[in-house]
């Protein structure tokens, strides 16, 4: 069993603010193997018939258990999940608790209760970048093609079979249990378009043509994609100008392995490398603690910085996604910089060993790899 510290340790540091910790992530992701490497956790499979037998009676259970903390894994498959947490947390302070799913707790009605002030939330993302070295991964773009799921990324060879299995599996578990989703075919071809249109702007009217869907279903699916973690949604930035795009957001895919997967790509070119290295620093981002939300910023002639980040006070910090540090143009954030002066500007490149700030274009700009973004 690979040890990931890093979630590890933020579990814990988030048991030391909440006694419940909410740890979501798609299906696969490895939430199950990171619950289980827990050390003095009694461990519950909430899937099995045995396990809301235990539950019954909450209070009996939890004053039998001999352990610090409990597991409650894939807790949403329990009638009333919402009242055994917050029994747990009002009447047995003492313990603490990690529950598990592959959505966010607001998507299942099952949760009458918010659990305000009781937990924290904690999404795991695909295999980091600072995680491949635990994963015996030495090589980038190994993780970009296969994706982080472990057992495609630890996988002896590619299997295209998995990530088909994988989007099956998705929709009857993760999508018909908590939504009302009746078209299959449908909804599948929208995850598809997701996919292969990944990083680039959402349409929603193109998007109901091309999925044979109405306008309203393809936002409401939207809402689902992001609500399971299968897609982020990275909303436009803009200060008032009418120069800016104010409405459309740009959509990625969960997972590199699977948009490679989605374009039908055989091999990666440099211009793959670039587009897939762009949802891993999205990733890094968006795992990171921090409370700004991660947007991005065009306007109507086509400049657009990849990210930023919104820090107040008209100071907005500006992060570009190059595959090649020498590829880098400082015209976009110029254009940008013209707008909102203060913020940092970072390029962050898959080949830089340590940060390094070049003056460019008027402008300190600090190019780094992925192991010294500061959020």
């Amino acid at each position: 069993m690979i040890r990931r510290d890093l979630w590890l340790s933020r579990i814990h540091a988030h048991w030391a603010k909440a006694p419940i910790v909410w740890l979501s992530g798609v299906r696969r992701v490895g939430k199950t193997t990171l619950a289980r490497s827990l050390q003095e956790a009694e461990f519950i499979n909430c899937d099995l018939p045995s396990a809301q037998l235990r539950l019954e009676d909450p209070e009996v259970f939890y004053r039998g258990l001999s352990k610090p903390l409990l597991v409650l894994d894939e807790v949403h498959q329990l009638p009333d999940p919402s009242r055994i947490l917050k029994i747990a947390a009002d009447a047995f302070p003492h313990l603490r608790l990690l529950a598990t799913g592959s959505s966010t707790l607001a998507a299942t009605k099952k949760f009458k209760d918010s659990l305000a002030g009781r937990k924290r939330n904690l999404h795991l993302v695909p295999v980091r970048h600072d995680e491949l070295n635990d994963f015996g991964i030495r090589d980038l773009a190994h993780r970009l093609y296969r994706g982080g799921l472990p057992p495609a990324l630890l996988a002896g060879d590619y299997d295209p079979g998995f990530y088909a299995e994988w989007l099956d599996s998705y929709y009857a578990r993760d999508v018909q249990e908590l939504f009302r989703v009746e078209k299959r075919s449908g909804f599948l071809k929208l995850v598809e378009s997701v996919l292969r249109l990944s990083g680039g702007q959402w349409d929603a009217t193109t998007m109901a043509n091309l999925c044979g869907l109405s306008r309203p279903t393809v936002v409401n699916y939207l809402e689902v994609l992001e609500l399971t973690h299968a897609a982020v949604v990275v909303r436009p930035y803009s200060g008032g100008s009418p120069r800016e795009i104010v409405r459309q957001p740009k959509v990625y895919g969960f997972d590199t392995g699977f948009v490679a997967f989605a374009r039908g790509w055989k091999d990666l070119r440099t211009d793959d490398c670039g587009i897939l290295w762009e949802h891993l620093v999205l990733e890094r981002l968006i795992s990171d603690p921090g409370e700004l939300p991660v947007m991005y910023w065009r306007d109507k002639a086509h400049h657009e910085i990849d990210f930023v980040l919104a820090r107040g006070r008209g100071t907005v910090d500006a992060i570009e996604c190059k595959w090649d540090a020498s590829h880098f143009d400082p015209a976009n954030l110029r254009v940008f910089r013209s707008l909102y002066p203060g913020g940092k500007n970072t390029v962050v490149c898959s080949h830089v060993a340590e940060p390094l700030t070049r003056h460019m274009a008027g402008m300190d700009i600090t190019f780094t790899g992925l192991d010294g973004l500061a959020v």
